[in-house]
């Protein structure tokens, strides 16, 4: 299959693509003319991979597992591990981001408007 092909069949633009060539997401096999081509599969790979980013995970962290999704040898634990440890991080995030909105909001209720020097006068 075609780059435009790939782009139509996965919904992403032919640079998307490229960048997931770039960075060993997936492999076409290079014609004599120079054009990729990309096995059926590589439209699978690209859902997996757009799914997978929604869902939080960095491409480091996806192109780290692709070996064994594609290989077939990921264990059902280790999926859950895998999910467990980007939920784990998602609450660290969110419990942060709770703790700086407390922060603001108390400078918030101590700041006083009045204090600062009329600069229209």
């Amino acid at each position: 299959m075609k780059i435009g092909e790939l782009a139509v069949a996965s919904g992403v633009s032919r640079d998307t693509l490229r960048f997931y060539e770039k960075r060993g997401l997936i492999r076409p096999a290079r014609g004599p003319n120079g054009y990729r081509d990309y096995p059926e599969e590589a439209a699978i790979i690209v859902s997996f991979v757009r799914m997978a980013q929604k869902l939080g995970f960095t491409l480091s962290e996806i192109g780290a597992e692709l070996p064994a999704l594609d290989g077939g040898s990921i264990s059902q634990q280790r999926i859950v591990d895998i999910l467990s440890g980007k939920l784990d991080a998602i609450d660290r995030r969110i419990a942060d981001m709770q703790d700086l909105r407390a922060r603001l909001a108390t400078m918030l209720e101590h700041a006083c408007p009045l204090a600062i020097p009329d600069r229209m006068s």
